[in-house]
Formats: structure tokens, C-alpha cells, sequence
């Protein structure tokens, strides 16, 4: 490693945390702002409303005849099903209430956002984790990051590239890049690379081993992805907002997806632009100072992280035990624990990331995504956690638990449908069935309304609709990314029970290093992965048709989806498709039109000839290229 690639050591001891036993707040010698909780159980208490009125309607159904115990399984899925998808809409409405009308949290918060009037005073470690990655790429982040910040303010910042990368060709690669890149280092910031021997922990390990190394030389870490954007104002920001608010442990943005190409990506891309700010808002809102971590984008008090959230290793073999995989939420949990704040800052702009280029990526993603937060079902009674940081551990394990309830509420609803006596018979009357009719219709609303809330927001206010351009061609754009999304989600659920049933057999998914490049996936790779997908689609109308005519036109979403996942994977994976649409105004984000600042910097240096000889890393183009050319209405 080049002289001078670290700077000098600055140790931090960061001990390991016991999670079963009560701990003593290390801000114990001031006292800790307690916020109401009347607002999130008010969200709480309308979801239990929401849910109760349908499940009593269900319930007046299933009871004709006597109550019995596929009754019994069936009223229950109901109600767990729909109460996941009430709360998910009320937060989302939440959100769209106080991004409509201007609102805040009713708490009063204390973070202050604004610009600050001079430079920060607390000195910020920008880190950036790699594990088998691009290299140019990542250095062509850290160059244009470090180049947003204004020389005033630069020197308050240091950018550390921080590896884990195990082959030697990839670590040569890096640290090529990196002297050249010091060479041409012209930014008051620090520069520095650091590898590791041993990748122990991953990801936490990685930030951990930094923390006791150099933490004690910073106040605050800014936490990357190796694919993650962060302009130069949004860090003096984030940075001033801790120096302001000293109880200010963690926050967390909310990153915008960019520098999508592939259709796939392109739909992440869309559909998180447009509806994740109802989400996020509604999310920061009812979460307070017990806020949530996605483990990127996000700035942490670096003595508050040594202090409180060193992570243990769970007991018992893996795929349960072992290192904790999905750290995130357990750091956030234990920040709390300790007294710190956790807030997040869904508005604050100027954060960026990518996403998985094709449906096989995301699906290896999810798989690991999967066992880490099925681990958090062992962390749900630690001792000392505030009870909303439970609420969000298993909000997380209950993602990976729905898909297999839905399929359980399927085959339930569908054995109901195979008596057929309450039909047959007369004891299910018109009423009955209407009222059958009615929870059906209301489902759908609950699940759909989230998106038309979002696009309903853009809509009504002529400053974002001018933002997101044409709104015929947003609309157009809302109704393709729906369908493709709902012929997409069967396959992610059925992705979802595989690995949900690998895990509890006992297989470890493993930590591949993350595929980021746009690329077409061939035939035989989406066949392969997909014919049992395929199979299974093909299968389901045919067993929904023994049950009754219902059952077999309930059953066409689904296995529609299932029964066409090889084109599906094939087609959304094309580069090609995703520009044609592009060129046209489909699925366009306003970041695709005008790019700014650290964004359209990055993106320059994907032209041909940019300083760090990047040519369209991820199938990103160039400002002048067609994906961000102006369009006509």
C-alpha cells in the first residue's frame, strides 16, 4: 500500500454490546428529550380501525354455518394480510398530507436542516466500503463528491475508500486507481485508501475496524455505498445539523435511485422517485427520534456509534446465528437504546444510489436481505430497546413473512372455495357475496392507493408537475410501471418463499459481491432460474379451476406473472428497451433531464474521455447523451 494512504491513527474503543442485558445510557448525564408517542399510536390505532371494520364484515361471512377451523385460518390471514397493507397506506397518506400542505412532525424535533453560516466544527470521515467492486467507478464518486464541496468547507472532510476485497486482480485494480486519482487530487479534502486482511463482519466489520482505527481523529462519519452519491452541500448540511442538535445520533436520507438503464432498472428507478416521498415523509413522521438506518447515505456521531453499537454474533449456526448480516436496523436500535437520537431526513436532497440492473440481481439481493432480517427475530427481545426500534425490527421480518401468508391465505381461500357449500346451499346469499365483492375491492384500494396518492401530489401542484415534465406522459408512465410491477411481484414472492424455506432448512445464503453493471440476461440464464417459476404459473389456473370459477379467475395475476417470468427477465433486463422508453418520456425521473451538481458532475465522467476514463459505468450517459436530452412536452 502507497505511503500516506492512511492518515495517522486516531483509536477508538468501540466494545461489543451485550443485547440481553439492561444498559446504562451513555447520555446519562443530561436528560434525554422525551417525545409523545400519541402520534405514532395514532397511526397504530387507525390501522387496528381500518382493519377491524373489514375483519368484522369477513368475519359475519365466515361464521354462517358455524365457525370452523379453515374459517378460523382464513379470517386470520385476512386480518394480518390487511392490516400490513392499511398501515403501509396510512403512512403513505400520512406522508402525502405533509408534503401537500407543508407540514411537520407536531414534535418539536430540534433538527435543523438549513445551511449552515460557517463551516462545520465537527471534522466528517466520508466512507465508502467496497467489496469486489468497478473501481473506477466508485473513484469517479469519490471525485466528484469531493469536488461539490466548495474549497471553504472541503478541508472539514475526509474521503476514505474503505476495501474488502479478497482478489488480488480487483485490489491491484484499486490501488492503481487510487494513486492516480491522488495524483490529479486537487480538493482540500483528505484522500485516503485502506485494505483490510480479513473481511470479518463484512460491512459492519469493515466500518467497525475504521472506527477503532481512526474514529477517535472525527466527529462524524458519513456512511456510503460503493454505488451511493452524496452532494457536497447535503454533507455540510447533514454535518451542521449534528454540530446543532448534540442528542443527534444518527440521520438518515432518503436516496434517490439514479443512472438507470436496463427497463428493470428503469422501473426501480420510476417507481422510488415517485412514490418513495410519501412513503419516507409519512416513515420520518410517526418515527420521531426512534428513526430507522439503511445502513448507506445516512451521517452518524462517530463516539455515539463506538460507544453503543458494536455489533455481537448471535449464538447458534448459521443461517440464524453468526455475524449479523442485516446490520442497519440493529445499530439504529442500539443507538436508541443508548439515548441517542435517530432521526431521518427524507427532504434534505442530494443523496443518491443505484439499484440491481435485471430481476436475477435483485433476487440474489433479496435472498441475503432475506436471512439478515429473519435474524432480527432474535433481536426483537433485547433488553432495552425503545419500543418503536422493535416495531421496525419486526416490520423487517414481517416483509419476508408476508409472501408466504399470502400464498397461505390462497390456498385457504381456495379450499373454501372447494366445499362450495355456502354457495351451493343458499347460506351465502347475495349479501354475502356482495360483501365478499366489497373486501375484495377495498384490498385493492388499500394496496393501489399509496401510487395514486403520489402521482395525485405531482399532479396537483404546478411546481412538480413541471419538475416531472409532460403529465400524459407521467400518467403513461405510472400505468406501464403498474402492470410490468404486478406481472413482476408474483415472481419476487415466489423468490421470496424459496429462500424464506432455504433458510429454515438451514442453507446460508453467503455475501456475493453486489452485480451493478447492466447487462442482458440470456435465455438460458432466465430459464434456468425461472422454470419452476414458469411451471408453477402454468399449474396454479389449473388447480384454481377444481376449485370454482372464481378461484380460477383470481388466480390469472398470478400465474400470469409466474408463466411469463423467462421473457419477463429476458426483456427487462435489455438496455435497449429501457432507452427506447426514455427517449420517449417513459419512466423518466426528473434527475434524467436535469442533472445536477454532484449528479451531472458524475455523469460527465461517463463520456469518453472523462478524468477518470469511466465510458458509461452502469449504462450511464453523459448529460449530452439521449437519456437526459430535453424533450418536447
Amino acid at each position: 500500500m502507497g505511503r500516506g494512504w492512511t492518515p495517522p491513527e486516531a483509536p477508538l474503543d468501540m466494545p461489543i454490546q451485550d443485547i440481553w442485558r439492561e444498559p446504562a445510557s451513555v447520555l446519562s448525564s443530561r436528560p434525554e428529550r422525551r417525545e409523545s408517542s400519541i402520534w405514532r399510536i395514532g397511526v397504530i390505532g387507525l390501522t387496528a380501525l381500518a382493519t377491524a371494520v373489514p375483519a368484522k364484515l369477513a368475519y359475519g361471512v365466515l361464521r354462517i354455518g358455524g365457525l370452523g377451523f379453515l374459517d378460523a385460518v382464513t379470517l386470520s390471514l385476512f386480518v394480518l394480510l390487511f392490516a400490513w397493507i392499511a398501515f403501509g397506506s396510512i403512512t403513505a397518506a400520512t406522508g402525502f398530507v405533509l408534503l401537500a400542505t407543508g407540514g411537520t412532525s407536531p414534535d418539536d424535533t430540534g433538527l435543523d436542516l438549513a445551511p449552515p453560516t460557517g463551516p462545520p466544527t465537527g471534522r466528517c470521515a466520508v466512507l465508502m466500503p467496497v467489496y469486489h467492486e468497478e473501481t473506477q467507478g466508485v473513484l469517479a464518486r469519490v471525485e466528484a463528491m469531493a469536488g461539490s464541496l466548495d474549497d471553504g468547507r472541503a478541508a472539514g472532510f475526509d474521503f476514505f475508500v474503505l476495501s474488502d476485497s479478497r482478489r488480488d486482480d480487483v485490489r491491484r485494480q484499486e490501488q492503481l486507481g487510487f494513486a492516480a486519482l491522488r495524483r490529479r487530487w486537487s480538493s482540500p479534502a483528505g484522500l485516503y485508501y485502506r485494505w483490510r486482511p480479513f473481511n470479518t463482519g463484512r460491512k459492519a466489520g469493515n466500518i467497525a475496524e475504521w472506527v477503532r482505527r481512526f474514529g477517535g481523529g472525527y466527529a462524524y462519519m458519513a456512511v456510503l455505498d460503493a454505488d451511493s452519491l452524496m452532494e457536497g452541500e447535503t454533507l455540510v448540511r447533514l454535518t451542521a445539523a449534528m454540530d446543532r442538535n448534540p442528542r443527534l445520533g444518527l440521520l438518515q436520507t432518503a436516496p434517490t435511485i439514479v443512472c438507470a438503464s436496463s427497463l428493470f432498472a428503469r422501473l426501480q428507478q420510476f417507481a422510488s422517485r415517485l412514490y418513495g416521498p410519501v412513503h419516507s415523509e409519512g416513515l420520518a413522521w410517526w418515527s420521531g427520534a426512534e428513526g430507522n438506518y439503511w445502513g448507506h447515505n445516512a451521517i452518524i456521531r462517530v463516539r455515539a456509534f463506538a460507544e453503543s453499537a458494536g455489533l455481537p454474533s448471535l449464538p447458534g449456526p448459521k443461517p440464524f446465528g453468526g455475524e449479523i448480516m442485516s446490520h442497519d436496523f440493529v445499530e439504529a436500535a442500539l443507538l436508541r437504546r443508548a439515548g441517542w437520537e435517530v432521526r431521518m431526513a427524507p427532504n434534505v436532497g442530494g443523496s443518491f444510489e443505484e439499484c440491481p440492473p435485471t430481476l436475477s440481481d435483485m433476487l440474489v439481493r433479496e435472498r441475503r436481505w432475506c436471512q439478515g432480517n429473519l435474524q432480527h427475530s432474535a433481536i426483537i427481545a433485547a433488553r432495552g430497546l425503545h419500543w418503536t426500534s422493535r416495531l421496525h425490527l419486526v416490520r423487517g421480518v414481517s416483509t419476508y413473512l408476508m409472501a408466504p401468508l399470502w400464498m397461505a391465505f390462497v390456498v385457504a381461500a381456495s379450499l373454501q372455495a372447494l366445499r362450495g357449500d355456502a354457495i351451493q346451499t343458499g347460506e351465502w346469499g347475495s349479501e354475502s357475496l356482495s360483501i365478499l365483492s366489497w373486501l375484495m375491492l377495498v384490498s385493492l384500494t388499500a394496496l393501489a392507493a399509496p401510487k395514486a396518492l403520489s402521482l395525485a401530489l405531482v399532479l396537483s401542484s404546478r411546481a412538480r408537475r413541471e419538475e416531472w415534465g409532460s403529465s400524459r406522459r407521467l400518467i403513461a408512465s405510472t400505468i406501464l410501471e403498474t402492470i410490468l410491477s404486478a406481472l413482476v411481484a408474483p415472481v419476487l414472492m415466489a423468490a421470496q418463499i424459496r429462500a424464506l424455506s432455504d433458510i429454515l432448512l438451514g442453507r446460508d445464503s453467503g455475501w456475493a459481491a453486489q452485480q451493478r453493471d447492466a447487462r442482458i440476461v440470456s435465455w438460458r440464464e432466465a430459464a434456468g432460474r425461472h422454470l419452476w417459476h414458469t411451471l408453477a404459473g402454468l399449474a396454479f389456473p389449473l388447480l384454481s379451476a377444481l376449485t370454482s370459477p372464481a378461484a380460477l379467475l383470481a388466480s390469472i395475476p398470478a400465474a400470469l406473472g409466474l408463466s411469463l417470468s423467462i421473457p419477463i427477465e429476458r426483456f427487462t433486463s435489455s438496455v435497449a428497451i429501457g432507452q427506447w422508453l426514455s427517449a420517449r418520456g417513459i419512466l423518466v425521473i426528473p434527475e434524467d433531464d436535469k442533472p445536477k451538481g454532484v449528479l451531472r458532475d458524475f455523469l460527465a465522467t461517463c463520456a469518453p474521455g472523462g478524468p477518470s476514463g469511466v465510458n458509461r459505468l452502469h449504462g450511464c450517459e453523459p448529460p449530452q447523451a439521449s437519456a437526459v436530452a430535453p424533450r418536447a412536452g
